[in-house]
């Protein structure tokens, strides 16, 4: 007899990634006791983009796989640029990803103190001073990558002095801008971050979780490692920016005599068509070219999700993009790719019509009204059927007829048939146009009843299968077209001049008024479980917007069903 093999049996394995082939390394050779603890660490000063789901997934999903944990810290050392509603954001998305943080929730503003501490071991041992000078000054003296810097005048100060002068920045003495702490390290090391980098600045500032407590706060580089060590991370999973970054987190961890968390780098996500700076988002969301953080048009998670984006469908993405050691930019249509999957396997299918014209069925009855079966969804035999009304005057997409057709136009045209999808077969017999315009007004067909969809003597073929809705039964709602919002493969490539917002596509969104089959206005008992995610029958995948009221119905399109910016296909 044969073996039956699991769905899960029957996945391919895949390879190891570098990351998980480091881990398991470390695993075989006891390091950490076998231990893995990842961490996700956000700063909470803008809302999460499809960049980050990629990492958020990597490192809940190392978690997983090795049995061990991931914390969610949140690394707010600027409260200048922090707010809580990020925070909020940030923490729905993670949940909404299908990760739990578990008990693990810290902020570094946990560890001010412990950080506060750690820099004044530093100023004993020497190798922290504060420095008066300004940020420009740092900036002139600094050097190049070919040049040495030139060491600050108040690099000389005592130990002693430090102490005092550190404590005073802390209580409040002095103004912002005043004074820093910096690392003492070498002005002529050819890594520039290794050039005696500020690790304290005075914000006078509000912080949304200690208030006025604190007037400075550490600097993003010397936060980060440390706290990593203090939460006893096994592998710090990092951008590919953050490689540079390395030598002086290690020279902190070295110098202050803690334990030393792995660091790893990655390569970040880069989309096509896509710009993933918060400053670029944030600049788009305050200008007004788009709707808000959740624009539909945006990368941020929750403009995803808003789409009508599930989380299955991002991380399978983050799962099939893989991880990279060197930068890249991967096409959004395999992120569209991953959507059309998941929604082709669990949406319910709908007829829908975007730009309708008439057809009058001439022969059939005036007062006659059938009920059609259609299947809800073919990938899915639980989800069942529906009915569907059927009556004299129909209306079907403008765009399915033609009155000169061309070659291998298998639509609706004078002297031809076509199949209405689950109904019958009908046949062109007259137009009637617009007398001023020309534009076409009605479409006059006759129907043969020995085709009726599903009855053993339907079994004629034709070449063309349309969807349409009962005119009178169907049920109007706004529809919102959604394309991507740049014209330009990459709008961070510029020539000379040129901004990213000179590529932002006016057409990205169009909002259009749509006939819908009234099956949908009983979802909730079409659709086991209850769903807002629909198929829209040789159209695409649509979603309820969440400007949905009664009485009011808001689609997003998620994708069209096939990739609309691919090579153009022949009329079919």
């Amino acid at each position: 007899m044969e073996d039956l093999k699991t769905p899960e049996e029957e996945k391919p394995v895949r390879s190891l990634n570098f990351i998980e082939e480091i881990i398991e390394e470390d695993i075989r050779n006891g390091l950490n006791e076998s231990r893995v603890h990842t961490r996700f660490p956000p700063e909470p000063n803008g809302y999460l983009h499809i960049g980050h789901a990629k990492s958020i997934c990597l490192n809940f999903g190392l978690g997983k796989r090795y049995n061990g944990k991931t914390n969610l810290r949140f690394d707010d050392t600027n409260p200048v640029k922090e707010d809580v509603e990020y925070v909020d954001s940030i923490m729905e998305d993670v949940k909404w990803l299908g990760f739990d943080w578990e008990d693990r929730l810290y902020y570094a503003s946990d560890y001010f103190e412990q950080l506060y501490q750690y820099a004044v071991t530093l100023i004993r041992k020497e190798k922290a001073y504060v420095c008066d000078m300004s940020a420009e000054e740092m900036s002139e003296t600094r050097g190049t990558p070919t040049r040495s810097g030139k060491e600050s005048p108040y690099r000389s100060r005592s130990a002693e002095e430090n102490i005092d002068l550190f404590a005073r920045m802390r209580a409040g003495e002095f103004p912002d801008g005043s004074k820093v702490l910096r690392a003492r390290i070498d002005m002529a090391s050819p890594n520039m971050h290794m050039r005696d980098p500020v690790l304290y600045r005075i914000l006078h500032a509000y912080h949304h979780r200690t208030g006025n407590q604190w007037c400075i706060y550490p600097m993003y580089d010397f936060a980060h490692g440390q706290s990593d060590s203090i939460e006893r991370i096994t592998h710090s999973i990092c951008t590919l920016e953050f490689e540079v970054h390395r030598p002086l987190y290690d020279w902190f961890i070295r110098e202050i005599g803690i334990y030393a968390p792995r660091q790893i780098e990655f390569a970040r996500l880069n989309m096509t068509y896509t710009v993933m700076s918060k400053r670029k988002l944030l600049e788009l969301v305050r200008e007004g070219n788009v709707s808000g953080w959740d624009d539909p048009r945006m990368p941020t998670i929750c403009g995803l999700r808003r789409r009508g984006f599930t989380p299955e469908s991002i991380r399978n993405f983050a799962e099939t993009i893989g991880v990279a050691k060197r930068d890249n930019i991967i096409d959004v249509s395999l992120l569209e790719f991953c959507i059309r999957e998941d929604l082709n396997r669990r949406a319910s299918r709908l007829m829908a019509v975007m730009n309708p014209v008439k057809v009058v069925i001439d022969n059939y009855p005036d007062d006659l009204v059938e009920e059609m079966e259609a299947v809800n969804n073919p990938e899915d035999e639980s989800k069942g059927k529906r009915a569907m009304p059927f009556s004299k005057t129909l209306l079907i997409e403008r765009e399915d007829f033609m009155e000169d057709p061309p070659n291998k136009f298998f639509r609706l045209a004078p002297g031809r048939e076509v199949r209405l999808k689950a109904a019958y077969i009908i046949k062109c017999e007259s137009v009637v146009k617009d007398l001023k315009t020309g534009e076409i007004e009605e479409i006059h067909c006759t129907y043969d009843p020995q085709t009726k969809s599903g009855m053993p003597e339907s079994n004629r073929k034709v070449k063309g299968t349309l969807h349409w809705v009962s005119e009178k039964h169907a049920v109007k709602a706004e529809v919102r077209l959604y394309d991507r919002l740049f014209t330009k493969e990459n709008p961070d490539d510029l020539a000379e001049g040129e901004t990213y917002k000179d590529y932002l596509n006016s057409d990205s969104l169009k909002v259009i008024t749509a006939m819908i089959e009234p099956a949908i206005l009983n979802e909730r008992e079409l659709i086991p479980g209850v769903s807002d995610k629909f198929q829209f029958e040789r159209i695409g995948y649509f979603s309820l917007d969440k400007d949905t009221s009664p009485g009011n119905l808001v689609f997003n399109r998620v994708v069209p069903l096939k990739d609309s910016w691919a090579k153009t296909e022949k009329v079919k």
